[in-house]
């Protein structure tokens, strides 16, 4: 198909996406032959249909990941979107489809034998083989498993490649940030460009190899916390802005913004940052302070600019709270910026997974997630806690698991298609020996359909003395 004509089609694909999602939201609830179905599968053939009228094109819808493409060009979405997207992501999982391939107009008879076949196998035992044969008779459409697109599109370097790319950018932002703020402490001239350059290369990595940038956020350094953890709340900022259809300018504003948010704790005393027991009630209200702090650290540097002036607000923000119950405390009616909303997650989240000097043992990254769910509506905005979740999934990248047959390993690679069945680097067997090199895809089955491996529960790695970064560092695995 030419240029132009992909062009056309990916144009309106958001709206065409979003009409798919509320076609079958309204089949699983109504009978097929009713009004607000029949009127749905109208929108939504009259969206489509003109696109197709030519032989030569067709609309080709592939999920991977987290993110929808169609005829290969990743469809962003605005925000009013985003429920219908992130709701058809999911049903799309549920029966591991990986995508669909419309070659010609499609008529109402056509759609209610999709929709038939589609809302019925998410019951079957083979989800994708029922839909796949359940449409047999729409000539014009067919559906694909995640496995052939990935088999399509596994040509992208080597692997090892692409770590050692990942580790040096992750380090190199680890390093700024490290001189940033020590310069800051000594007075001396910051170099904001150089941090949008790195900012920039996260932004990339991001765009294309987003699992493998997230999993070094689990990579935690309590001797040198601040710098890992601005980086980190950098990382899983961008990668959730990413979720939401932020545009790449849009990306690299909120990293850097999120790079630059405990700005404040420069003037925090080396006592109270670096104390090795918990902090006393003296203690919090000078912490409690640097937010204040950073705005102010912020505002007077040189060049002062948009991001400038934005990231000094995220700093003041970031603890505010969605119900403003957190501090520095403000005069209603107060309405924090979206950046501060997305940071503030982030914050949260990485925080609790860190180990710090006066705690050494960290939150589970699962109860993390736990606990920022329940702390929705209060100190995080409900829907973008929602998001947050689904994005970090049920066992993140880094996190240690004991499986069902008495092994435990770390968690290498997620699976996007059964966020609870991921790829574990097996550490101990089943005997209790240490191994190396055993990989484990825990959604894989035996002959009778029983998977062989389950995760029971996560562990703490420091409990165990694990390293992560051993693991997660080395690209031989």
């Amino acid at each position: 198909m030419a240029a132009k004509e992909d062009i056309s089609i990916t144009r309106i694909s958001k709206d065409i996406i979003n009409q798919l999602a509320v076609v079958i939201r309204n089949a699983q609830i109504h009978a097929p032959n009713n009004v607000a179905v029949l009127t749905a599968v109208d929108k939504f053939t009259s969206m489509i249909n003109p696109l197709l009228s030519d032989s030569r094109e067709t609309f080709t819808l592939e999920l991977l990941g987290e993110f929808f493409y169609v005829n290969d060009m990743r469809i962003s979405y605005p925000m009013e979107y985003l429920l219908n997207f992130a709701f058809l992501i999911s049903e799309f999982k549920k029966r591991k489809m990986g995508g669909m391939k419309i070659t010609g107009p499609l008529n109402s008879e056509d759609m209610q034998i999709f929709l038939k076949a589609f809302i019925s196998s998410a019951l079957s035992y083979d989800p994708f083989k029922t839909l796949s044969d359940g449409i047999l008779d729409i000539k014009q459409l067919d559906v694909t498993s995640p496995q052939k697109i990935k088999e399509d599109k596994a040509d992208i370097g080597e692997e090892s490649n692409i770590r050692k790319q990942v580790k040096k950018t992750y380090f190199n932002a680890v390093s700024y940030t490290k001189g940033f703020m020590n310069k800051l402490s000594s007075g001396e001239t910051i170099n904001i460009k150089k941090a949008k350059r790195i900012v920039e290369s996260m932004v990339d990595l991001i765009l294309h190899e987003e699992e493998l940038l997230l999993g070094m956020t689990a990579i935690k350094n309590y001797d040198e916390y601040t710098y890992h953890h601005s980086v980190n709340v950098s990382i899983l900022s961008v990668a959730f802005g990413q979720r939401l259809g932020l545009s790449r300018n849009a990306l690299t504003e909120l990293g850097l913004v999120a790079l630059f948010h405990d700005t404040g704790k420069v003037e925090v005393p080396p006592e109270t940052l670096n104390k090795p027991s918990e902090l006393n009630e003296n203690d919090w209200v000078v912490m409690k302070k640097h937010p204040f702090w950073g705005a102010k650290t912020i505002l007077k540097l040189k060049g002062l600019d948009n991001i400038s002036l934005r990231s000094a607000i995220v700093a003041f923000e970031h603890h505010l709270n969605y119900d403003m119950s957190g501090y520095p405390k403000v005069s209603p009616p107060f309405e924090p910026d979206f950046f501060s909303k997305i940071v503030s997650l982030a914050d949260g989240y990485d925080a609790m997974t860190s180990a710090r000097v006066y705690l050494r043992i960290p939150t589970a990254p699962n109860d993390a997630i736990s606990a920022m769910v329940k702390g929705a509506g209060t100190q995080y905005d409900p829907v973008l806690v929602k998001f947050f979740a689904t994005m970090v999934g049920a066992l993140p990248v880094g996190s240690l698991v004991l499986l069902d047959t008495k092994e435990f390993g770390i968690v290498f690679k997620s699976n996007t298609v059964l966020s609870n069945r991921p790829i574990v680097l097996i550490l101990v067997d089943s005997s209790g020996n240490k191994i190396k090199g055993l990989m484990a895809d825990l959604a894989e089955k035996d002959n009778n359909g029983k998977y062989l491996r389950t995760p029971i529960k996560t562990l703490d790695p420091n409990k165990y003395n694990i390293d992560l970064a051993e693991y997660l560092l080395f690209e031989g695995i």
